[in-house]
């Protein structure tokens, strides 16, 4: 946890953005009649009216709350106005929440470090921006100040009786004699009240804010004046904020170390922490965890607020409460199966619209045990790498579920027969997708390999066609899935359908060249038996500049025996007006300028030498004159400075050639002659 000291702290001016009711608002606004009156989201559930996740105030009055389902509701009100949750995988959809709340994100991004949080919670970092206002117009030069500025609840500002409060807060905004500190509150008061009206301007939603030193203050400000307020909390009123607030009202001490705290120390508010020093904290809960008590106490918090404006992960969850519960084994993977799908969806649109890639597939299930009330909280989480598809994310899932569900049933020594339930029920499950990165630079080019009338869904069909594989930056615990064994992310193709060139050369072996080569292996390291009267080759390497000039001309592999001459020369003038198209490689340019007789002859001399098959340095190696036929110089003839101007991979090759062998008639198989294999007639 971070640790830090007032004096690195309470300089910042950090904002905590709560939009009010949300998911009612976004209702609201798709049906401006409800306005005004008490409404409620209902996700969807058939069993007793469903469950309420979203409270209006106007229905809060009448004692609803969101612990309640759809028929409680309507008991304690009547008129109440119960809106459902879109459907989608025969569950909630959330999608139009969350496109609404990025509505709000892109305009409170407009001034400072903004950080979402949630679907409806956004952290700002405003010091910047405030110091820039405190140099050019603080707020005691304003002749006026926005209304809604004034509004604010400044925590520890004494408000006597018959006193005007906004005049109050007038005075206290516009103190000459404040500090630094104080002056950077206000100046963030008149920021985060503009912001608040833009919100409401361009998106029709309100939203409260708090305004403190850090991120934990903040927070807990947000919520102390709802709807559509701010409060602030300078340096001198959090001890008198934290004396008194529940010890489970803390973030992060809602769950075993607030028990702990509890239990062990006797600590019911936060402001009890005082007492102990931090020695002893630390002795009790660990250096960190000791240390960040010591320091909440005191009302430090050293966390940035991280410039992210999209979520650290993308989940799809569905409960199965009471008689909901799922007791099968086909049940759980019929719902794990439309939890997958959704995620796949998002993962899909993440990628397509934010060139992110997620990494890490995490399972998360609730259940019981009719022998034990409180099995639900020991069901194990899992993780595993994430494979990209509906049909592996499923598979994954399902794998990750089947190995839990062993523990889990082994903590019991209970056997189960095939599905049949054996007392056992699963009341949530859920599944996420995190670690998200961006795409590595260089990845979004294998877009351009999939060729089609639309673009636009390239991601998605990429995805849904299970073709992007990746592994995670580093596996979060839990077991690994079956078949996702690669520790770095990689591309796979399926189907010869997805080719990688427009254009293939129609020439033996092109398509294992190329299967070799979009798996990621070395074509060159790979052999190829002899079929069907193909000579047999193995261990093959072929130099980088070689094998590009091979790649447009020629193929590695040997032709048939069995072709004829009007089949060698009808693909011969098809490989020069491929060349012809597409530019002649460099090395062929060499070859020409070393040619006396001229340009014209130039092709015929290199089929000569692709027919002939030999290039042994040693005139000698060759038929009497069938070297000057085919190449028309000496190696003494060669000039050393035209080699330089070649590519260092051909310059190596040409070298070796000028060099005498102790075995002239043996062929050097790495040199460059090997690649133009010889044309046998019948």
């Amino acid at each position: 946890m971070p640790v830090a000291r007032p004096e690195s702290s309470d300089s910042r001016v950090i904002a905590h953005i709560d939009l009010d009711c949300f998911y009612v608002q976004v209702e609201q606004r798709k049906q401006p009649q409800l306005r005004g009156l008490p409404t409620a989201v209902v996700q969807y559930n058939e069993w007793k009216g469903g469950a309420l996740i979203a409270v209006s105030y106007e229905a809060r009055k009448f004692g609803v709350k969101r612990s309640m389902r759809g028929e409680e509701a309507k008991e304690v009100c009547p008129q109440i106005q119960l809106v459902q949750v879109p459907v989608a995988h025969c569950k909630a959809d959330l999608s139009t929440y969350r496109n609404a709340g990025s509505e709000v994100v892109s305009v409170l991004s407009r001034k400072g470090r903004c950080e979402r949080a949630s679907i409806d919670e956004v952290y700002l970092d405003l010091t910047h921006v405030a110091e820039t206002m405190l140099l050019e117009t603080p707020p005691e030069s304003l002749e006026e100040i926005d209304e809604e500025a004034l509004k604010s609840h400044i925590l520890g500002l004494r408000i006597e009786e018959g006193t005007d409060a906004i005049e109050n807060v007038r005075e206290w905004m516009c103190r000459s004699n404040a500090q630094h500190k104080d002056k950077l509150l206000a100046c963030g008061i008149l920021i985060v009240a503009e912001l608040r009206r833009q919100v409401l301007k361009e998106t029709e939603f309100t939203c409260s804010a708090g305004i403190a030193h850090n991120k934990m203050l903040a927070k807990l400000a947000s919520g102390m004046n709802k709807p559509a307020q701010q409060t602030v909390v300078p340096f001198s009123s959090v001890k008198g904020l934290l004396g008194s607030l529940p010890i489970r009202k803390m973030k992060q001490l809602g769950g075993k170390l607030g028990v702990a705290l509890q239990v062990d120390l006797g600590v019911n508010n936060v402001g009890d922490l005082l007492q102990f020093p931090e020695a002893k904290l630390q002795e009790h809960y660990g250096v960190n965890t000791g240390t960040w008590l010591w320091n909440i106490a005191r009302g430090i918090d050293g966390e940035e607020v991280e410039g992210r404006l999209l979520p650290k992960s993308h989940g799809s969850g569905k409960s199965f409460p009471g008689p909901r519960a799922l007791k099968t084994i086909s049940s759980v993977q019929y719902w794990l199966n439309q939890l997958c799908e959704e995620l796949n969806e998002r993962l899909c649109s993440d990628l397509d619209q934010n060139k992110r890639i997620a990494h890490t597939l995490t399972l998360h299930v609730r259940a019981y045990k009719s022998s034990d009330t409180d099995s639900q909280k020991k069901f194990p989480s899992k993780s595993c790498p994430l494979r990209y598809g509906t049909a592996k994310i499923q598979e994954d899932a399902f794998n990750l579920f089947q190995a839990g569900f062993r523990e889990y049933i082994g903590f019991y020594g209970v056997k189960t027969q095939g599905i049949q339930c054996n007392g056992w029920g699963i009341t949530a499950l859920s599944i996420s997708a995190s670690k998200i990165v961006p795409l590595p630079s260089g990845t979004c080019s294998i877009m351009k390999y999939f060729h089609g009338p639309s673009t636009s869904n390239s991601s998605k069909q990429l995805v849904d066609n299970s073709i992007l594989e990746v592994s995670p930056l580093s596996p979060s615990g839990g077991e690994r899935c079956s078949e996702v064994n690669s520790c770095e992310p990689k591309i796979e193709f399926l189907g010869e359908e997805e080719r990688w060139n427009k254009d293939p050369l129609p020439v033996l072996g092109q398509e294992e060249e190329e299967r070799s080569i979009l798996k990621g292996q070395d074509p060159s390291c790979s052999s190829s038996k002899a079929q069907d009267g193909v000579i047999q080759e193995t261990s093959l390497v072929i130099p980088t500049g070689v094998a590009r000039f091979l790649e447009q001309n020629q193929s590695t592999q040997p032709r048939e025996l069995a072709w004829n001459d009007s089949q060698v020369k009808s693909e011969h003038k098809e490989h020069k007006r491929k060349m012809k198209d597409k530019g002649t490689p460099s090395i062929l340019k060499f070859f020409k300028s070393c040619n006396p007789s001229g340009p014209s002859e130039s092709q015929e001399q290199v089929q000569t030498l692709q027919e002939n098959g030999t290039t042994s340095s040693d005139s000698t190696s060759y038929p009497s004159g069938q070297r000057r036929e085919a190449w028309s110089y000496r190696i003494d003839e060669i000039d050393p400075a035209v080699i330089d101007e070649l590519p260092p991979e051909i310059q190596d090759e040409l070298r070796a050639w000028m060099q005498p062998h102790k075995q002239p008639n043996v062929v050097n198989r790495g040199s460059i002659a090997r690649y133009f294999s010889p044309i046998r007639k019948t």
